[in-house]
């Protein structure tokens, strides 16, 4: 390509993140030999073995016996690692993990993430047929939303977008020529999702947009809200009236941690609504290897289910996966284990449901332990996480921060985030990655990390934030 007016408009429209920026800073400032910290700590994104968390280690037992199968015959091994591993193998091409697999996944994994799901909500089927692998969550959503996107020269499909909303789904919507009609969640009743907002937002929408679908994260990505039954029947009623499609990212599903709150699938709410709309109300589920407890963002896989799809519309869902051939076959294993882990009375049980109940344990200490430290801090606020890895806290910034930023021309909370990862080495996200634009100022902190890296993270955001606000004159120091 000779000239940048040969590259596609619409990737040149893609929107850049200023995360992109933040972290090659952070690459640039760990090089620097003389700096008043050990390295940097990065906290804005969810990417948790980079943060210091341990992987599951049936998962990595398995994984290992699959690429080199001759630790079958290793009695240091459990006997359920060995025989997971061989009955995964038996179900490869060839007995091998190196050969490709369908472009919507293998079928025995398919199978077992039907299982899983049917477990989940207590009966209500679900079938292989429905449910596809991607490598990765993201790649998923990609795909249906390039099905509903329109061609160029026709009035553009809109999706009703929470905001704040993950950091990559702007982006996302820029690349599939979609665009993103937001709708606010509402922060001081803890992010919820509110009806009349809804309403406000399609009907804006229809001014500029075909709005089509609409995308709801639960538990919330980046504000920790988990929404009650209540709260998705009415979404589920709301698109049922306005015809769209339900795009629910799920992905933080064992990641509830709240008094009194519990993760309750769109789909167990849907069938129990009746035909009404458990037959007419069209749905696409997403979750992923990549979050929650399990954390393996490197092995890239993820699957959706697809409820009241039409089956000519799910040709073209493989028609999609079929430009990646298929997804990492590492990935689809480990999809496998996540999805149908060591049961009662298996040699692994009691040692993986250890792990896993002292990361769910750490996740719960660290969400409160970190909204209380937060909301002590003078200029900011933060409401409680129920569920996910983030928080979400609000920054009340002094005016000469914010005329900093016009001046510089940047947004107030990335200057807060640049200056935070320089003098102290944390890097945190910025409130307008999430889609954000306006006044209110935010930052994204994940607190799925050791308690110990936690700790470090606090007192050094403290130090900055603390030196920040004393070095500045301004009116409320105590929000």
């Amino acid at each position: 390509m000779s000239c940048l007016q040969l590259v596609n408009p619409r990737v040149k429209g893609i929107r850049v993140s200023s995360h992109s920026e933040l972290q090659s800073l952070a690459a640039q400032i760990t090089q620097v030999a003389l700096k008043s910290f050990k390295e940097v700590i990065d906290v804005s994104s969810g990417d948790l073995h980079k943060a210091g968390m341990k992987p599951v280690s049936f998962v990595r037992q398995v994984l290992s016996a699959c690429l080199y199968p001759e630790l079958l015959k290793d009695k240091d091994l459990p006997l359920d690692v060995r025989l997971r591993a061989q009955r995964f193998l038996e179900a490869c091409d060839g007995g091998s993990i190196g050969s490709y697999t369908a472009s919507s996944g293998m079928w025995y994994v398919r199978q077992s993430i039907a299982e899983f799901i049917t477990r989940r909500d207590a009966g209500v089927p679900s079938y292989a047929k429905d449910v596809f692998i991607s490598s990765g969550s993201q790649r998923a959503l990609m795909v249906i939303v390039r099905l509903i996107s329109t061609v160029e020269g026709e009035t553009q499909t809109g999706v009703l977008t929470p905001l704040p909303c993950p950091s990559t789904l702007p982006a996302l919507l820029d690349e599939a020529g979609v665009t993103l009609e937001p709708y606010k969640l509402m922060e001081d009743q803890g992010w919820a999702v509110d009806l009349n907002e809804l309403h406000r937002a399609l009907k804006a929408a229809k001014g500029c947009c075909n709005p089509r679908a609409i995308y709801i994260s639960n538990p919330g990505n980046p504000t920790g809200h988990v929404q009650d039954r209540k709260s998705i029947q009415e979404v589920i009623q709301f698109a049922a009236a306005e015809r769209l499609l339900l795009l629910v990212d799920e992905v933080y599903q064992d990641c509830v941690f709240g008094p009194g709150t519990e993760f309750i699938s769109y789909k167990k709410v849907l069938f129990e609504m009746g035909q009404e709309f458990s037959e007419k109300v069209e749905l696409v589920s997403f979750h992923s290897l990549s979050s929650g407890t399990m954390g393996e963002c490197g092995l890239r896989a993820g699957y959706m289910e697809l409820i009241n799809i039409d089956p000519e519309v799910k040709h073209f869902v493989d028609t999609c996966l079929c430009t990646d051939t298929c997804a990492p076959v590492t990935g689809q294993l480990a999809l496998h284990v996540m999805v149908n882990p060591p049961t009662p009375g298996d040699p692994s049980y009691d040692a993986y449901t250890q792990e896993i109940l002292l990361t769910q344990a750490a996740l719960s200490q660290n969400a409160q332990r970190a909204q209380e430290f937060l909301n002590d801090l003078p200029g900011m606020s933060c409401e409680p996480a129920m569920g996910g890895i983030y928080l979400y806290p609000r920054l009340y910034l002094p005016s000469e921060i914010i005329k900093q930023a016009e001046i510089s021309e940047v947004e107030a909370d990335v200057l807060y985030c640049r200056r935070l990862l320089k003098e102290e080495g944390v890097l945190l996200g910025a409130g307008c990655q999430n889609g954000e634009t306006t006044t209110k100022h935010h930052l994204r902190l994940c607190f799925h990390v050791p308690p110990e890296t936690l700790e470090e993270v606090l007192a050094r955001l403290s130090s900055f934030h603390l030196r920040l606000f004393d070095a500045l004159p301004h009116p409320d120091r105590h929000v």
